[in-house]
């Protein structure tokens, strides 16, 4: 601080992160954000340097998934910038909170073309819950107060906050305001109305054949356990997404599993069947739904969500509340009835026929690796108690199907944007924000070559993941789309990689390969037992396949099966 109490906008930008709760930040240096990475220096928040700023942004989106506050990345301007957007186009798809600091040409160069400036605010206007443009130093404390409280209310996003290079080297007086932060117009509270509870539980009451839906807004609100105490009481069986995993106990007998694209055969198939449809915390997306037309025709919907425009968006409901996840759970528990729903719940275990090969466990063997034995054996090892970042492709459905997650919070995954690459630097970001956490890493070989330089922020971090690279020598998913439906033309799939172990070594770090089911475990343990960050190679099937899957504009209840029956079994233990 200067003599005569000022302070210059870099010092501000710290002080208010600081006063914020923020602790981490992950960026990169670069011209335009100089000012305040010279400033940071006397800050208390620490920053961890990445190798991309792709990276940054996912290792806030991570840390925001695994504590529930709000991640914060920076980034210097033009390419630095724009080296973000993917990452925030990730967050602003899944709802996390997240708070994106850019540096700005200074503002007399604005619009001139100038050596690394982009209009970075145009530029995430879609992607971003708000953004802001800071040119005066008296307006970064405000401006940034505003970035988190829109961040983390109402349904929570990302905040782009682009301060330019003057404004960050100028003084100002800095006078803390900690009075609450209003904004003209944006109202991100919802109260739940009695009468919609009324209704609702008498809709419940009346119902015979009804499923609850359990999507990711179960997590961000904290409602597990309102949701089983909910469930107990009323004996519905639950169905989850795919960012609903963990937030309804997998092993609880009421758990169907997921639904959806690649979800549970019965349980999409019961889904069709039900007379009822809570919703909880999700947005009926494409994925979950297959064909529109014929979606759940037979049942009525009440959807309760916080974004009222996710309400009738997709799927028109019967009855919509608007209002947080919790709040709703809480105003029902007590105005539904106690009920015995035994009969629904076996007629759709009887639903699962041959499909309920994956509740004992048999899979294909004879020597050969699967990704669904490294998944198994994955979760039978840790117990299930890790937390498991994954990447998008095949390896991410068959964690999703093998690994069954009981806790929230222990599963993170890009599932509305389905970004490949988001997995090591999220994990990055998961492990600063629960350091006394497991953490696994899964990944493709595909993903994994996009963001394998953070490998290095790994090493000089001295930060602990374990990382199981499942290789099978395709872009595997778009592998499976193209014999599915593309003749078996592998156009631009066959990957050639590095060699994994190789490369880890070449980072200082462990690596390991396994080839056979019976090393898994040795391997795992290795892992575990390293203080480092390890990479594990799994070479598995090259062109095994996700199934059930139901294919793009189909009926939900119209999958595609494993063509033939599985002949060959391993045993778990």
């Amino acid at each position: 601080m200067s003599q005569d109490g000022k302070r210059t906008g870099a010092e501000i930008l710290w002080d208010v992160l600081h006063r914020e709760g923020v602790d981490i930040v992950f960026g990169y240096p670069g011209g335009a954000i100089m000012p305040a990475y010279d400033a940071m220096l006397a800050s208390k928040v620490k920053h961890v340097l990445v190798r991309h700023e792709q990276g940054a942004a996912h290792m806030a989106d991570g840390y925001a998934r695994a504590s529930g506050r709000v991640g914060v990345c920076v980034a210097t301007s033009g390419p630095g910038a724009t080296n973000l957007v993917t990452g925030i186009a990730t967050a602003m798809l899944d709802s996390i909170p997240m708070v994106c600091v850019t540096g700005q040409v200074a503002s007399q160069f604005i619009g001139s073309d100038a050596f690394q400036e982009t209009d970075i605010t145009g530029v995430t206007l879609p992607i971003t819950k708000h953004n802001y443009l800071v040119t005066r130093v008296e307006d970064i404390a405000p401006m940034l107060r505003q970035a988190f409280y829109v961040a983390r209310s109402g349904r929570p996003g990302p905040v782009l906050v682009d301060i330019t290079k003057d404004a960050q080297q100028a003084s100002a007086p800095f006078v803390w305001d900690d009075s609450p932060v209003r904004l003209p117009g944006y109202r991100p509270e919802h109260g739940i109305r009695p009468e919609d509870v009324k209704t609702a539980a008498e809709m419940i009451d009346a119902a015979e054949r009804p499923i609850l839906f359990c999507g990711h807004g179960i997590i961000a609100s904290g409602a597990s356990q309102l949701l089983r105490e909910f469930v107990e009481k009323t004996g519905i069986p639950v169905a989850s997404t795919l960012l609903g995993l963990g937030g309804f106990p997998a092993t609880h007998p009421l758990n169907l599993g997921m639904m959806g694209m690649h979800g549970e055969a019965w349980v999409n198939q019961a889904i069709q069947e039900a007379d009822l449809i809570i919703a909880l915390g999700m947005r009926f997306d494409d994925r979950v739904t297959g064909k529109l037309a014929t979606y759940a025709k037979h049942a009525k919907k009440i959807h309760c969500e916080l974004d009222p425009a996710e309400i009738n968006k997709n799927v028109r409901v019967d009855l919509p509340i608007v209002g947080d996840v919790a709040e709703t759970l809480g105003a029902l528990l007590p105005a539904v009835a106690r009920r015995d729903r035994r009969l629904w719940v076996q007629a759709i275990t009887g639903m699962k026929g041959d499909s309920a090969v994956r509740d004992i466990q048999t899979m294909p063997h004879s020597g050969r690796l699967f990704a669904a034995h490294v998944m198994h054996d994955l979760w039978r090892i840790t117990e299930g108690k890790a937390l498991v970042v994954t990447d998008v492709g095949q390896h991410q459905m068959w964690e999703a199907q093998y690994y069954k997650h009981d806790f929230p919070r222990k599963l993170i995954t890009s599932g509305g944007l389905g970004t490949m690459g988001f997995a090591l630097p999220a994990a990055i970001g998961a492990k600063f924000a629960c350091p006394q956490e497991e953490v696994w890493v899964i990944v493709g070989d595909g993903g994994f070559q996009m963001t394998a330089a953070e490998l290095s922020t790994c090493a000089q971090e001295g930060l602990k993941v374990n990382v199981a690279v499942i290789n099978n020598g395709y872009l595997g998913m778009v592998r499976q789309w193209q014999q599915f439906f593309y003749g078996g033309r592998y156009a631009a799939t066959p990957l050639r990689s590095p060699d994994f172990v190789k490369l880890a070594e070449a980072h200082g770090l462990l690596g390991l390969r396994v080839t056979e089911r019976e090393q898994i475990a040795d391997a795992v343990a290795k892992a575990r037992a390293y203080k480092e960050t390890v990479v594990i190679d799994f070479r598995v099937e090259q062109e095994d396949s996700v199934y059930p899957m139901v294919a793009a504009g189909a009926d939900l209840h119209d999958m595609i099966r494993r063509p033939s029956p599985i002949v060959e079994t391993a045993a778990d233990e």
